[in-house]
Parts: C-alpha cells; sequence; structure tokens
C-alpha cells in the first residue's frame, strides 16, 4: 500500500484537481494494487513526509483536497470546543437533563462530551487532542477559536476560571512540540509533565493564576499557534460590568447566551429564572464592552406555536433592544432525566414534527440580516438519547438540498473562493442604544462576502466611544508562508481603514479594538496600543 500512495501522491500533486477527480485516481489505483480502499488520512501522512523528505513540494491545493471536513477551517479559524467539569447550575430550567457527572444540559453520549470525559475535562488534554485531530484531518490550525462549553462560565469557582484558561492557552502554546508526532495516552509519567504542568497543578493562590494567565497570554502573541478568539458562554441575568471585565481578562472576544425565546411568558413556563429585560440588559451591557454576541434560540419550546416562534425571532432584528450577531438554533428536544420528559409523559408536551420545524426554519433564514451569521441549525445530541422532537442532524444540507438560502453571513461567505473586485459596503444600523456599522468587502453582484468589520460608536460604552468589536477576512485557513490565500489579500487592512474613516467622520478622536491575544501584533502594525485587556489608537 506504501507504494501505492507514494506514487498516487506523486503523479497527482502538481494536477489541478477538484474531490471527485481526485476519487477517481484513489479508485483507480486500488484496482491496480488490488487495495479495498485508500483513504486521504493515510496519503496525507504519506505526502507529509515526501515533503520533508524534499522528494516533491508542498501544495496547499493538494492538501485542501485531501482534508476532512474542509468546512471545519474555511472560514479561516479553526474552532475548538472544550467543555468544563461539571459544577452545580444556578437554573432549573425544564428542557435541561441532568446526567451524574457530566454539566447540566449535556449527555454523556455528545461528541464533545466524549472527548471531555476521555481527556477528564482537562483543558490542556482537550485542547492538544483536538488540535492534534484537526492536523491529522489535513487542516493547520495555526488560528484557534477557543470555544468553552459546559454551561453557566458565570457560575464557576473563580480559582477554577483561571486554571482553565490558562491551561488553554498553555496548550497553544506547547503544541508546536507534538506537531507531525503520535501523541501517547495523558498519564502522570510521559512528557507532557513538564515543570509548569507540576507548577499549574499545585493548589495556587488567585494571584499566582492571574500571573499564570498573563505569563501564557504574552507567550502565545508570539507563538505559531494562536488563539485569535475566545468564546465562553453564561446566563444573561449573570452579565454585569464585574463580569466582563474579568472575561476580558481571560481574553474572551465573543459571549454566547441562552437566549431561548425572547417571551417572559414563555420564559416563566420553562423555568428559566430571567425574562425580556434582563435579556435586554446583557444585550446592551456585552455590547458597550465591544463583545460579539451569540443567541442561543430554542424553537418549540412548551407555550411557544410555530407562528409564535416566528414572531419571536423577527422580533430579535426589529426592536433594538436585541440584534445579535450569530444565532444558534436548537431546536427543542425531549431527552431523559429533564422536567420536559415528565410533562411528555403526562401528555403536557408535543414537539414539532420535522415538516413544521423545517417550515419554521425556512422561514426564520428568510429574515435574517447580511450582518449575522447562523453558527448552528441542530445541537449534535445522538438519536439514541432523543426521546421526542427532532433527529435529523444534517438538517443544514437538507435545507441546501431545498434550494433554501439566506442572506446571513455564512450563507454569503467566501469559502475556499477566490476574491474577485472586492467593493466596500457600509450597513447602519441602531442596537441597545448605540450606532452599528456592518463594513463589508462584497463581490460585485453582493452574492458573495470576502470580509467585514463591526464597528460601534457608543457615548455610554465604558471602553471608548468607538469600538471595533469583530473584524474578520475569509478564507482557507493555511499555514504561514503557504500559497497566497483570501487571508492575506490586504482586506483586512482596507476595513481597518475604513472604520477609522466613519470614527473621523464622527469627530471622535479616539478608536478601541476588542482583540483575540493571539492577534494584538496585528494591530500593533497599525499603531494600536495595547492598554489593559484593549488596543488603543488615537485618530488625527
Amino acid at each position: 500500500m506504501a507504494e501505492a500512495i507514494k506514487k498516487l501522491i506523486i503523479e497527482s500533486v502538481g494536477k489541478t484537481l477538484d474531490r471527485d477527480q481526485l476519487e477517481d485516481i484513489k479508485r483507480t489505483f486500488c484496482k491496480e494494487y488490488k487495495l479495498d480502499s485508500v483513504l486521504s488520512s493515510d496519503i496525507l501522512k504519506e505526502y507529509r513526509s515526501l515533503v520533508l523528505s524534499g522528494l516533491i513540494k508542498k501544495s496547499d491545493s493538494f492538501e485542501i483536497l485531501l482534508r476532512k471536513r474542509s468546512v471545519r477551517t474555511m472560514s479561516g479559524i479553526a474552532p475548538v470546543a472544550v467543555l468544563t467539569k461539571s459544577y452545580p447550575c444556578p437554573g432549573t430550567c425544564a428542557y435541561c437533563p441532568r446526567e451524574k457527572d457530566v454539566p447540566v444540559s449535556y449527555l454523556a453520549n455528545e461528541p464533545a462530551v466524549m472527548r471531555a470525559i476521555r481527556c477528564q475535562y482537562d483543558p490542556y488534554k482537550q485542547v492538544i487532542l483536538r488540535l492534534k485531530a484537526l492536523e491529522n484531518n489535513g487542516h493547520e490550525p495555526e488560528k484557534i477559536e477557543i470555544i468553552v462549553i459546559g454551561g453557566t462560565w458565570s457560575y464557576l469557582p473563580k480559582k477554577y476560571k483561571y486554571w482553565y484558561i490558562a491551561n488553554c492557552f498553555r496548550a497553544a502554546n506547547d503544541f508546536s512540540r507534538f506537531r507531525l508526532k503520535k501523541i501517547p495516552e495523558f498519564k502522570e509519567d510521559n512528557s507532557f509533565n513538564t515543570k509548569i504542568t507540576a507548577f499549574y497543578k499545585q493548589n495556587l493562590s488567585l494571584d499566582n493564576l492571574r500571573v499564570a494567565l498573563l505569563l501564557e497570554q504574552k507567550k502565545n502573541e508570539q507563538a505559531k499557534y494562536k488563539i485569535i478568539g475566545l468564546t465562553l458562554e453564561t446566563r444573561p441575568d449573570f452579565i454585569n460590568d464585574a463580569e466582563l471585565l474579568e472575561m476580558r481578562e481571560f481574553g474572551c472576544t465573543r459571549v454566547e447566551i441562552g437566549v431561548q425565546a425572547a417571551d417572559d411568558e414563555i420564559l416563566k413556563l420553562n423555568k428559566r429564572g430571567h425574562g425580556i429585560k434582563e435579556i435586554a440588559e446583557a444585550t446592551k451591557l456585552l455590547k458597550e464592552y465591544g463583545f460579539k454576541i451569540t443567541y442561543h434560540i430554542m424553537p418549540a419550546l412548551p407555550g411557544a406555536t410555530p407562528k409564535k416562534d416566528l414572531e419571536i425571532f423577527k422580533k430579535l432584528f426589529t426592536d433594538e433592544r436585541f440584534q445579535p450577531d450569530q444565532i444558534k438554533f436548537y431546536p427543542t428536544v425531549v431527552t431523559q432525566g429533564s422536567l420536559l420528559y415528565k410533562w411528555y409523559k403526562q401528555g403536557k408536551y408535543k414537539p414539532y414534527s420535522d415538516k413544521v420545524l423545517q417550515e419554521l426554519i425556512v422561514k426564520c433564514k428568510a429574515v435574517v440580516p447580511e450582518y449575522v451569521r447562523i453558527i448552528r441549525l441542530i445541537r449534535d445530541i445522538p438519536g439514541e438519547s432523543i426521546i421526542a422532537g427532532n433527529k435529523i442532524t444534517n438538517l443544514r444540507q437538507i435545507m441546501q438540498q431545498r434550494g433554501v438560502k439566506c442572506s446571513c453571513i455564512r450563507c454569503r461567505e467566501v469559502k475556499d473562493g477566490k476574491i474577485v473586485n472586492p467593493v466596500i459596503n457600509v450597513m447602519e444600523y441602531q442596537a441597545s442604544g448605540g450606532k452599528e456599522f456592518f463594513i463589508s468587502a462584497d463581490s460585485q453582484d453582493y452574492k458573495t462576502l470576502y470580509g467585514f468589520c463591526r464597528l460601534r460608536i457608543d457615548e455610554a460604552s465604558p471602553i471608548a466611544p468607538a469600538i471595533i468589536r469583530e473584524l474578520h477576512v475569509y478564507g482557507q485557513l493555511v499555514s504561514v508562508g503557504g500559497e497566497k490565500k483570501v487571508q492575506h489579500s490586504g482586506l483586512g487592512k482596507q476595513l481597518l481603514a475604513h472604520a477609522e474613516q466613519i470614527v473621523m467622520k464622527q469627530k471622535l478622536a479616539k478608536i478601541a479594538v476588542i482583540s483575540g491575544v493571539g492577534v494584538r501584533g496585528y494591530y500593533k502594525k497599525f499603531g494600536y496600543k495595547l492598554k489593559g485587556s484593549y488596543l488603543f489608537k488615537a485618530l488625527k
């Protein structure tokens, strides 16, 4: 097999191929060498060996063909989800399952939970193994977004939180040592136990944990594998000034909040513990501090109807108290261990049919503005754990097959395409007492999005009256020094300059950026200076 794979690579690496053509070549070689199959991961392993030996030249385009689930890094960032260990939850939501030794609302057989359990919920191990998995499947995860899941982050013990994030950064900093090497099992006596590992396992004081976090963050600014974004999830009623300042100390740039339904009656019936008032207040405060905001939305909750769900969803973008940047759809499902399960068994709750749910999502997608990204349409709960409700795991693909399209960022982003004559457009809208500018780089026909910048003008902001909440240029995630891709086209610089021009027209003298730790160097090149956890620039 090794000889067949080597010959396949040498004959294919210099050609312009698509995935179907590569599959045809693989079938031909299997037939010639009497093989059952040839895995892309095996080809990738041999390809890397040939590149290292100098027998062939590195080809980003060939690597992309071999990449498993290329959509994971097609937006230019490698998402790495890590799970916190089980702690008591402040909520009593009717729909949440409660399994022993698993964070509330999660199930032990969910893929992300299974990975966390395998790592004993250790953040360092989770990050290392996830980066290794991405690498083994052909991705080059040098720009990382850490997504911390596990429930209400704000309710966790303070020392645990500092320890957890410090070890996420440490894992990214250490990963270069393990690249392209076989990762051993995590045991007390293996090579992962460096002196600093022992240091972090001690019962440190909060002050020392803060020092450890700052040390790892400083290293990450220059590391090969940079954490350019950190996402934390919490409840709207736990958002306050002190909480957001602490989140910034961790390097957080995006916050996911469980909105579920912007309707007081539905929230009360489902024992959510807060109402619309807390959602609106949290959203306003998050924007004033510059965070990107993701809403978790749960259609088909007890008390809802398809018509009401659609009205509630539309309100998110017509009522300036809300206006989230991103949406995650988590259609309500019945699982054992929840109060909703009891209601279902008693005949007090009936979920939507697949047809009704799909029609609802189609209508919701139709009203999503161009400045919003729909991240997910379904939560990754195994079918065997769902007693009632949606069990379709490829809902997004079904929508695409039906020809359903919307104007959201994910549906328009360039993915692995090329930039052709970009045009800068600006969309302005009111949100939470401030003015939002969505500055986008689009194709001439406005159908393809190449990149964007979110700028907020808000005199009430405790950070600065003008703050860049997000700057993103889309394209394939490639290693530094690789073939020129979308990310290196200078669009980021253009979008940044356009934002600065808007701020000067507003007669404001200073602009701030909420930046991930690993991207600080990028902004410093354009005259921004770090002060606290934000970057600032005086405008002439």
